[in-house]
């Protein structure tokens, strides 16, 4: 399971802070190093790569948002509300199959083949949706379970294609930068997708054509990538890309390796911990809106529009700005093992106040720091645990713990919402719920923590 160790050899440090870094023996800086260097510790000779795994990603995501959007159109109309709730399931029973095909794939075709080759079969897929749903064909279930998997699938091997291009200090200082387009297509792109419909009037077929036509550049742009980076590693890297990976499947993976195996309880609770925040944070909004409009539904439903506008504005916003400047010097300063932290004790407090004070205001502050450090601190730390893992790890099994893994999460956070409303749990029951929780996540994280002291540096 354990990373090659000339993968995680140590870099010489810089002790000069951002945005001039610099080392002795280093290839000179570019322009484009120079620039990137604001936002992380960019390198000489590393800023075409980066570049393009920041454009890479902010494609993929800005698709992702696109497809979201396709999503909902044809499983609201086409099936309903309820059918959508039923889906998920769907999801969860076909990803114990795919995971493990996934694998085998992998074991017969190189690091480029298995990445393009999974973008190209998407991409073939939605031309395959295109040509069906303009025939007349209903497909709204179908897509709501295609388009599960294709995120988290997607974005999984983007990373994973990460992880084994750079060494394990490399990761730790880019990263940061590569995060960056993760969180601007994720904004860009859902923005895109409302104006492409109403100023464009573009159906949902059109756009998921749209959405081919980015995955096919994406995956001309990480054949580049693999070219730049197998002529610029060292020769060790460099022979990787053209080795094939080993036959273990995913799911034994998770459970032969003890870090691996803490990297999956910590995503099945973590989403547990997020997602009871989520309902916590609609059951208050929902609350309030009858407090305030006891017998208007109308005035409730534009009154809980407007709040969820507003919050989600505010935790990208916020999320943006943290993964932009904070995130690559915080993980300069207290690295990978610090960084396991961050959320858990933001989530500690904020639920520890909300069990005292359930009021609005108080859930709305700390779902904005808890989401927004989620979706910039948290989602960069993810990825960076799996730097000091072997190749069949970070494709295998982070496919498993991406997918499978993350929605058992939101499965068992189901079965826990409808025990405590059998129960009749108020809000601060649900708020100290989630602080014994959080509990247990840092106690996880402290053995991650020690695992990831053993594989790394």
């Amino acid at each position: 399971m354990e990373r090659p160790e000339y993968q995680s050899r140590p870099e010489i440090r810089s002790l000069q802070s951002f945005p001039s870094f610099q080392v002795i023996g280093e290839k000179p800086k570019g322009a484009l190093e120079k620039f990137l260097s604001f936002f992380a510790d960019v390198r000489g000779g590393e800023g075409p790569g980066v570049l393009l795994m920041t454009v890479n990603v902010f494609l993929l995501l800005f698709a992702y948002y696109l497809l979201k959007t396709v999503r909902e159109a044809l499983i609201l109309t086409e099936g309903g509300a309820y059918i959508k709730a039923y889906s998920s399931a769907g999801q969860a029973a076909l990803l114990m199959l795919i995971v493990p095909i996934y694998g085998y794939v992998g074991s017969k075709v190189n690091r480029i083949g298995l990445v393009a080759g999974l973008g190209l079969f998407f991409a073939v897929n939605l031309v395959l949706f295109y040509v069906f749903g303009v025939a007349g064909a209903k497909e709204g279930v179908v897509f709501y379970i295609w388009v599960g998997i294709f995120n988290v699938f997607i974005v999984s091997q983007f990373w994973a294609f990460a992880n084994d291009i750079y060494t394990e200090p490399q990761g730790k200082r880019l990263f940061a930068m590569i995060g960056v387009g993760a969180s601007l297509g994720a904004w860009l792109g859902a923005q895109a997708a409302s104006e492409l419909v109403k100023r464009l009037n573009l159906n949902p077929y059109q756009l998921q054509l749209i959405a081919a036509a980015i995955l096919v550049v994406c995956v001309g742009i990480m054949v580049t990538v693999n070219r730049i980076q197998t002529k610029e590693s060292i020769p060790e890297m460099a022979a990787l890309a053209d080795q094939k990976l080993g036959d273990e499947g995913g799911f034994a993976l998770v459970f032969k390796s003890r870090y691996l195996t803490w990297i999956a309880i910590l995503t099945v609770l973590l989403n547990i911990v997020n997602s009871s925040g989520e309902f916590l944070l609609g059951s208050v909004v929902s609350a309030e809106a009858k407090t305030l409009f006891p017998t208007d539904i109308a005035a409730q439903k534009q009154y809980v529009g407007a709040f969820y506008g507003s919050f989600f504005a505010g935790v990208n916003l916020l999320g943006f700005l943290l993964q932009t400047f904070a995130v690559s010097r915080l993980f300069q300063y207290i690295g990978v093992r610090g960084a396991l932290y961050v959320l858990p004790v933001i989530a500690l407090v904020s639920y520890s106040v909300l069990a005292f004070v359930p009021l609005l205001a108080v859930v709305r502050v700390a779902k904005t720091l808890e989401n927004s450090t989620d979706y910039s601190i948290q989602n960069t730390l993810r990825q960076a645990l799996f730097l000091p893992t072997s190749s069949e790890a970070k494709y295998n099994a982070k496919a498993a713990n991406d997918t499978f893994f993350m929605l058992g999460g939101d499965v068992i956070q189901a079965g826990i919402v409808k025990l405590g409303a059998e129960l009749q749990m108020a809000t601060a029951g649900f708020a100290w719920l989630n602080v014994v929780f959080t509990l247990g996540w840092l106690w996880i994280a402290s053995r991650l923590e020690k695992e990831h002291r053993r594989l790394s540096f």
